[in-house]
């Protein structure tokens, strides 16, 4: 199950929604140039179609076939009877005899046909199609405005009322946060290395990041997010939150779960969260190892406030800032 969900997580939204944009206008410009090849004369213009309807009866009054005429007629679809009355009330260069004759024979053909079940499949015609693509277009466009509205919803919540919403608080504290130098400590630059912070009233906090190389082959991908909430109501007090590495070369996604000192020291919480991963006790500075088959995540507690309320003490989180550094793992 950690599996499945890690490798939804690793999927990045943006790209995503940028392919179903992108879908999106390819269909609108596709429908305003698209061609038709080998198409039936449904699709052409009324006159044309009145046109094609004349040389069709010309034609029978060479060959005399009727089942010819008949393949003619179906070509028009729901069109052939409004250009067959067209032609009856203005035949121009046509006997009116032969007009006559020609709907008769067309008429016994078709009949024939579905006397013994022979009839032609019926000609799909634009307003089929059309109504397809609008529901295509119609499914991609909702997909787009959700996919757009939940991200600004979590970005710009209350923001206009100018109130500073807690992601707006909580990406300025990873901005202003100073990253570790880890060279100077003689250690190896990490692959990647990322400031991330949840700010009590951030109730979806969730955060993922890709883990790629310097030639941009995928390795991976590594996050945190809320596991666990004390007390009721609104803003969600946050008591633990969830550390995950996903390896694309480990079967397994290594989980690590940060507790507040309240939950740490509760016997029932602890049961529920055990089998998430490892429970660790969230202090200042510390520092907790995540390890897969060919990757490691060091995360560093950078910053951490506990929040004041009605709960007991230490047991929700106003604010934590982590440092997550990614290492190839050394054999």
């Amino acid at each position: 199950m950690q599996f499945v969900v890690a490798f939804l997580k690793k999927i990045p939204i943006l790209p995503v929604v940028l392919f179903i944009v992108g879908l999106a206008i390819g269909l609108v410009i596709g429908w305003g140039t698209i061609e038709f090849e080998n198409a039936t004369p449904y699709y052409l213009r009324p006159d044309l179609r009145e046109d094609y309807m004349r040389m069709a009866i010309d034609s029978y009054s060479i060959n005399k076939s009727a089942a010819l005429a008949a393949d003619r007629w179906i070509g028009l679809g729901t069109e052939a009877q409004n250009a067959f009355a067209v032609v009856q009330n203005n035949p121009g260069y046509l006997p009116a005899a032969l007009v006559q004759e020609f709907g008769q024979a067309v008429t016994n053909e078709i009949n024939t046909r579905e006397q013994t079940g022979a009839e032609s499949a019926p000609v799909e015609t634009p307003s089929t199609m059309r109504t397809a693509l609008i529901g295509v277009g119609v499914v991609l466009v909702l997909a787009v405005a959700a996919a757009g509205g939940f991200y600004l919803f979590r970005l710009f919540r209350k923001r206009g009322s100018g109130e500073v919403t807690a992601v707006m608080q909580a990406s300025e504290i990873s901005r202003s946060a100073e990253k570790t130098n880890f060279e100077e400590m003689g250690l190896a630059p990490p692959i990647t290395q990322t400031m991330t912070t949840f700010v009590l009233g951030d109730d979806l906090y969730d955060e993922s990041f890709s883990i790629d190389t310097g030639a941009g082959e995928f390795l991976g991908e590594y996050g945190v997010g809320i596991s666990e909430i004390i007390g009721v109501g609104e803003p969600k007090k946050v008591t633990a939150l969830e550390i995950w590495l996903f390896d694309k070369n480990d079967i397994k996604t290594a989980t690590k779960v940060l507790m507040s000192a309240h939950a740490f020291a509760d016997p029932a919480v602890r049961s529920r969260l055990e089998p998430k991963g490892e429970l660790v006790l969230v202090q200042p500075h510390a520092q907790v190892l995540l390890e897969t088959a060919t990757l490691q995540l060091l995360a560093t507690i950078v910053d951490i406030e506990y929040g004041k309320g009605a709960l007991p003490d230490n047991s929700y989180f106003e604010r934590v800032t982590l440092e997550l550094a990614i290492w190839p793992r050394q054999s």
